[in-house]
């Protein structure tokens, strides 16, 4: 097999074998921690050895079979995959299950999910009661103990009637022949007929070490102290056929498995996505119910008239639409996008069908396509046959409601999340191998915590060798080894962040779905990958926590300004007047909080590139990626600009791909492009540019790339483009990686960067405590928002007993005019056309809230909210401590709730600092009914107030963040006589000059940077 997966032609290993074969029992490392070969590496080996058939069959489960699919469809004339899966029941009873067509492949995915559905995630429990229906178009094949018993044999065959047979496995355990005469003559009373089968784990007998290894990691122990649970032979293998005839010696035993083969007739090909049925009102076809939907969206989208160019686009969408009869799927987007708005929930499309005029009209986008040259064919078409790319981001606090919405809907027998396969990395697969070879915690500590997580491979001896290991020591030989072939393995099913798969009818009958670790959610056994390749619909449902505080800042700005701002007016601003100080904003590289735009990368980028209008912003989001930096794009595009901007003239490798690339100044930016170019230079076929995009998206991680290298390179040599030009585009490819971004995913995050930039610059006041209160999100927590919020003139208060709500607030501040702007108009409560910069009377301040006060739970601070709202009803005594007093028993604060109040000198406003507060809080009790209203008598005690430097420790302690100086400050003096620079001088000395920092580090990243840089903030 190459590299990415794909075969290459084989002939069969045995030089000679007189019987044809078909291996009936084969797990995949999708069995967890029992089997040891990928899927593909089983079909490849199968294949190679001359199978006629090979039946995947994971323990209670169909997880691995699609990859097995996917690596055997290229072989259907051939060779046969069969799906079945493996069983034990709680009373010990094993078999395993063959699907023979659709009918019985549903029965048996119905089954997997009864079984897991019974049990706790990762499990699954069935009972003889489960197969009292004898699971219909299956085939059954017993997996008889050492010591079999004619009773199960004559239990199951009364459940298969005529559908049972006996495995014989044959693996060199000792007694084989004695082994093999028993169960002839179990199946002569009986009645059941006997097959040869292999109980595979492992493609390669090489595999044997890390199977003992998998065994030790799932019984917990080291593999010293595993024992008999160890395979007594590594003959778990996919044997050669000629070994076999040998094993068996009856010719019969090994046909039989080839006429089982022939009963099994069903393909994954078979299964077809059925879409809900409710989205269309009574009466109406789904595709007249869209064509209304569109045209009522394009009058509102258009109130002073649809312009024809929108009109004829919107028509020939909704043509391809119906050609592929994808209504359904786009009414489905458009239904849950109708709830999340019903209930106020901010939400934003992205995808390449979601930048459209059809999901503009539907309001499942705010982004008129009109600002980007998207083609809506490019990822919905006739070729492809698959379905359309739409993800929804809603609020990240209210997902949930989303997502219960749908399951209450469609019902949970209808859908599910999709999964996603947590597989083994460096770390995790040292830990667990280590564990096996009896390594100590310890040991296990320092190996893990020498390795980063963008090491290589080939780097990891060096890696062990700085941490004290010695390389070539047996142990450390065997963990090194056993860890590159575990690294990459599934080691258990999670959920996915958000993809939804809703059917018509049960969608147990279409996939296994099984409990997810969080309550009220059922995944089910297959990825996105899986769905991608078999073609079924999968609608995400994601999280974005930039639309929660979009959607905080927008509620108070509208409620301060009584308006009805939405996101679709402010990006109406950013080609009128009011976008330009937000444009130089972010070309100063402003932009702490801003979506998208706020890491270190972007932020040396924007003074580079200086966006200007929208497409900037959607060329910022996507240029700043590994695919581009690694693949030398960025400085040939900002070069580009720079001519463009000087007037002069941009050289492009052909007037065809002048087309491809003007929008990107000859530079390939997007994913997009790059298929374009596949297809326009190399002359790549649509499907072919396709399986150029899968392998992009997956080389990192299966390989694949390498055979679309000569094909890509020689068909843009053979059309006289430059050999140089082409291995650029290659390397641009493999630059992608995991990390290719989209043209239509960016042109909708550049929305929210707009948006978020625009909030920052006109209220950020509103936006920090937004931020604030969406907390945790971005490159950014609390103390360098609020530095920044008070660098651009925001008063920031701190937390008070008396004032701060639960979350932060904004509260009446200085009055002032907003900088650099004139006042702008609100007519009504919308904004006026002219202008929709809003100018308040005053310059709104940012009250910390009580969220921010450490060991202080949300319960206590709603009853101290409600109790003090009652007590500020009465008359206050004169004496705020008593008054505090009073409060605290009201609000029944516990010892700890009043301690963490007064370490976050929350009581400043009360007690003058917090050694006054903390004394406070230790006299306060609940006194006895007899004495609550007797008169206290208590001496004035003022203790001394901590120094600076001690309340900004403190600060830091109680609330992660201090409105003090910074902690820095307090030491700028001893740095000078060290030659510390400041953040000042840094912008003022010559390039490469070596300078001294010191700081507090706020966050690392690592981006895949052509050089490998980190970036420290």
């Amino acid at each position: 097999m190459a590299a990415n997966g794909s075969f290459t032609a084989f002939s069969p290993d045995d030089a000679a074998f007189s019987v044809a074969y078909a291996e009936l029992h084969c797990l995949t490392n999708f069995s967890f921690l029992r089997g040891a070969s990928h899927a593909q590496e089983l079909v490849e080996t199968a294949i190679r050895r001359g199978y006629k058939a090979l039946a995947i069959t994971d323990e209670c489960s169909l997880a691995g079979v699609v990859r097995a699919h996917a690596a055997a469809k290229d072989h259907k004339d051939t060779f046969k995959l069969i799906i079945g899966a493996e069983f034990r029941l709680e009373d010990g009873l094993r078999f395993v299950l063959l699907a023979t067509n659709r009918e019985g492949y549903g029965n048996l995915s119905e089954l997997i999910t009864q079984g897991r559905r019974n049990a706790p995630k990762g499990k699954y429990r069935l009972s003889r009661g489960h197969l009292e229906s004898g699971v219909p178009h299956c085939l059954a094949l017993w997996l008889p103990p050492a010591q079999p018993q004619d009773d199960d044999a004559l239990w199951l065959a009364r459940r298969f009637h005529g559908r049972l047979w006996i495995a014989v496995e044959l693996l060199a355990r000792g007694g084989d022949r004695e082994r093999l005469d028993a169960l002839q003559e179990l199946g002569q009373r009986t009645g059941l007929p006997c097959v040869a089968s292999g109980d595979v784990h492992m493609h390669a007998r090489g595999r044997r070490a890390l199977q003992d290894t998998l065994t030790a990691i799932r019984l917990g122990v080291p593999l010293a102290k595993a024992g008999l649970a160890l395979q007594a032979s590594g003959e778990r293998h996919l044997r050669p056929i000629a070994r076999l005839e040998k094993i068996y010696r009856q010719p019969a035993l090994l046909e039989e498995t080839v006429r089982i083969a022939g009963l099994c007739g069903f393909s994954l090909d078979e299964l077809k996505y059925e879409y809900p049925e409710e989205i269309v009102p009574d009466g109406k076809a789904p595709p007249q119910y869209l064509a209304e939907l569109t045209e009522a969206g394009l009058n509102w989208r258009y109130p002073e008239g649809v312009p024809q160019i929108v009109r004829e686009n919107a028509g020939k969408e909704l043509a391809l639409i119906a050609e592929l009869r994808y209504e359904a799927f786009f009414l489905t987007v458009y239904d849950i996008v109708q709830y999340a708005r019903g209930q106020k929930i901010l939400c934003q499309g992205r995808g390449s069908a979601a930048n459209s005029v059809v999901c503009f009209a539907l309001g499942i986008t705010s982004v008129d396509p009109g600002r980007t040259r998207l083609l809506f064919g490019r990822f919905l078409s006739k070729e492809r046959d698959e379905p359309p790319d739409i993800d929804v981001d809603f609020e990240h606090a209210r997902r949930e409601e989303v997502i219960q919405y749908i399951y209450c809907k469609y019902g949970r027998h209808r859908t599910a999340l999709a999964a996603t396969v947590i597989c083994y990395r460096a770390r995790s697969a040292f830990r667990d191998v280590g564990k096996a070879l009896g390594l100590d915690a310890i040991q296990l500590d320092r190996i893990a915590g020498s390795f980063v997580w963008w090491d290589q491979p080939e780097e990891r001896a060096a890696r062990l060798s700085e941490a004290g290991f010695e390389p070539d020591s047996p142990v450390i030989h065997k963990l090194i080894t056993l860890t590159s072939e575990l690294s990459g393995f599934p080691r258990h099913l999670s959920q996915h962040v958000g993809g939804f798969v809703i059917s018509r009818g049960l969608l147990s009958q279409l996939v296994p779905t099984e409990n997810a670790v969080m309550k009220d959610r059922t995944v089910i056994q297959w990825d996105k990958d899986d769905l991608e390749e078999l073609g079924l619909l999968k609608v995400d449902v994601l999280a974005l926590g930039m639309l929660t505080a979009i959607r905080l800042a927008l509620n108070m700005v509208n409620r301060r300004h009584g308006s009805s701002l939405s996101m679709a007016d402010i990006l109406a601003t950013e080609n009128r007047d009011e976008g330009k100080p937000v444009y130089d904003m972010l070309c100063k590289a402003d932009s702490i909080g801003v979506f998208q735009v706020e890491s270190r990368a972007q932020m040396s980028m924007l003074p580079r590139l200086k966006p200007q209008n929208y497409y900037d912003l959607v060329v910022e989001v996507a240029i700043v990626r590994p695919g581009p930096i690694q693949g030398g794009m960025v400085h040939p595009y900002l070069k580009n600009r720079k001519k463009k901007k000087e007037g002069k003239k941009i050289d492009y490798p052909s007037p065809e791909l002048e087309k491809v690339l003007e929008r990107t100044l000859g530079v390939p930016i997007f994913q997009e492009q790059v298929m374009e170019i596949a297809m326009v230079a190399a002359d790549f076929s649509v499907g072919e540019a396709d399986q150029l995009r899968r392998a992009m998206a997956a080389w990192k991680r299966k390989g694949g790339l390498e055979p679309f290298r000569d094909r890509l390179i020689n068909g843009m040599l053979k059309n006289d483009y430059d050999e140089k030009f082409a291995l650029q585009i290659f390397e641009q490819i493999k630059g992608f990686g995991e990390y290719g971004f989209p043209e239509s995913h960016s042109a909708s995050f550049a929305l929210l960067v707009y948006v978020s930039a625009w909030l920052k610059h006109y209220e950020p006041a509103a936006f920090t405590c937004a931020l604030l209160n969406s907390q945790p999100m971005g490159f950014y927590a609390a103390p360098q928002l609020v530095q920044d919020a008070q660098r651009h003139g925001v008063e920031v208060r701190p937390v008070d007993v008396i004032e701060s709500e639960w979350e932060c607030t904004l509260e009446r501040g200085l009055r002032t005019e907003l900088k650099g702007l004139s006042k702008g108009e609100v007519t009504g409560n919308s904004l006026s056309p002219q202008s929709s910069v809003l100018s308040p009377d005053f310059q709104p301040a940012l009250r910390l809230g009580l969220c921010m006060v450490k060991g202080l739970s949300k319960e206590a601070a709603q009853r101290l909210i409600a109790a003090r709202s009652t007590q500020h009803a009465a008359p206050a005594s004169g004496r705020p401590s008593r008054d505090f007093e009073e409060l605290a028993l009201r609000a029944n604060l516990s010892r700890k709730d009043m301690n963490a109040l007064a370490a976050a000198d929350a009581l400043g406003t009360i007690a003058g600092h917090r050694r006054n507060a903390a004394w406070l809080v230790t006299g306060i009790e609940k006194r006895p009914p007899m004495l609550a209203s007797a008169p206290i008598v208590e001496s004035a005690i003022t203790l001394t107030a901590p120094s600076e430097a001690q309340e900004i420790i403190d600060d830091y302690a109680s609330t992660d963040l201090t409105l003090r100086r910074h902690p820095l400050a307090l030491l700028r003096q001893r740095f000078d006589k060290h030659s510390f620079s400041t953040a000042e001088q840094l912008r003022h000395m010559p390039t490469k000059t070596p300078v001294h920092v010191v700081g507090l580090v706020t966050c690392r990243q690592h981006p895949g940077t052509a050089k490998g840089v980190i970036f420290v903030t």
